[in-house]
């Protein structure tokens, strides 16, 4: 797929997916979202990519759904259709991303460099870990269009800071700053904006430099025992021990740990 609306580059192990739509806060529309999720699956199936980044062009990280086209009815949920031709709206335009995250084993990263609201803030959610300028602010701001959210944001936001606080956000479809996000658990660390996307460059690489295998069947690991019990979770740390203690990597890391050394990964 050739792309118009986003930017993508590997350099060093580390994909970079850019949402190219300075002009506009990088709402996103059908061909964004299209070329987003080919992205995505793109870099996963590259094994020369170790870890993924994901960030805005300009000012915002992604203002989610282009509200001036949905004012029209031509918008991703397509108000002005019937029923039954927007029935599957989101499942076939929106959700490809989410799906593609859920498959995704590796490392994937939210560089937010400026505002993140509504479906923009779901997207950043579904990372495995954000960071954020200090200029940047998020919000849930659904609410405020007389709508819910879609894409995911009312089952990730809570696994990432509480019910408690994911109901504040999204009933209230507040803006908070990257200094809340910080405190609230919601970001890992925060930047000056020409920092951000140098550091978590810098943080992906170390990531993509490690022991593929046992960094993908870690983040599977966490995320499948979220929803089983930790004797479900003991079986399939076993499995997930056998397969990287097959690997070469983890032949690699005790000898450079003997040879006093910096261990040399191959990512199998």
């Amino acid at each position: 797929m050739e792309y118009e609306s986003i930017l993508y580059e590997v350099e060093e192990g580390v994909a970079t997916i850019t949402l190219n739509k300075p002009e506009r806060l990088n709402a996103f529309d059908d061909q964004m979202l299209a070329e987003w999720a080919d992205a995505i699956r793109r870099a996963d199936q590259d094994r020369g990519v170790g870890a993924i980044i994901i960030t805005g062009a300009g000012r915002g990280f992604c203002s989610g759904m282009n509200v001036a086209a949905e004012a029209g009815g031509q918008g991703v949920l397509r108000t002005q259709a019937t029923v039954a031709d927007r029935r599957h709206s989101l499942r076939d335009r929106v959700h490809p991303i989410p799906r593609a995250l859920i498959q995704l084993e590796k490392p994937y990263i939210a560089a937010i460099n400026g505002a993140a609201a509504g479906a923009g803030m779901d997207m950043a959610t579904m990372a495995d870990i954000r960071f954020a300028a200090s200029t940047a602010r998020m919000g849930m701001t659904y609410v405020r269009m007389g709508l819910i959210p879609g894409d995911g944001g009312a089952y990730t936001l809570p696994r990432v800071v509480g019910v408690q606080r994911a109901l504040d956000l999204i009933w209230t479809g507040r803006m908070i700053t990257a200094q809340e996000a910080l405190e609230m658990g919601y970001v890992l660390a925060v930047y000056e904006p020409d920092e951000l996307l140098p550091r978590v460059k810098e943080y992906a690489r170390q990531i993509a430099k490690g022991p593929g295998v046992a960094v993908q069947l870690s983040k599977k690991l966490v995320y499948r025992s979220m929803n089983v019990s930790f004797d479900e979770h003991l079986d399939m740390a076993q499995m997930a021990m056998f397969i990287a203690q097959s690997t070469e990597d983890a032949r690699e890391g005790p000898r450079a740990f003997v040879e006093k050394r910096e261990p040399q990964f191959k990512g199998y």
